[in-house]
């Protein structure tokens, strides 16, 4: 993980991430460098499980109080849609008929 990488002082720590968005980023030894919310160990599949099982983007950004906003929650969507988007037939999890 080197392409872009950033490196901020947090809490007097350095933090060193990609930015995939302006609220999405891949951690250094943050969740195996897993798509998070930045400044957060919230993954960004935990929450694509949340809407997928019927939560509005309104009641997850509620739920964080703040924390992590719609804005972020929508930029996290708009990243799993441009990446799905992009994959070949071949490149899919899963056969597609």
């Amino acid at each position: 993980m080197s392409e872009n990488l950033t490196t901020e002082m947090v809490g007097g720590e350095p933090y060193s991430y990609v930015p995939l968005g302006d609220y999405v980023v891949r951690a250094v030894g943050v969740c195996n460098g897993r798509p998070t919310f930045k400044y957060t160990r919230v993954e960004i599949a935990g929450v694509m499980d949340r809407l997928a099982d019927g939560e509005s983007v309104d009641e997850i950004a509620r739920g964080f109080d703040g924390y992590i906003t719609r804005e972020a929650i929508v930029e996290a969507v708009n990243i799993a849609s441009r990446f799905f988007s992009s994959m070949s037939q071949r490149e899919l999890p899963i056969a597609v008929p």
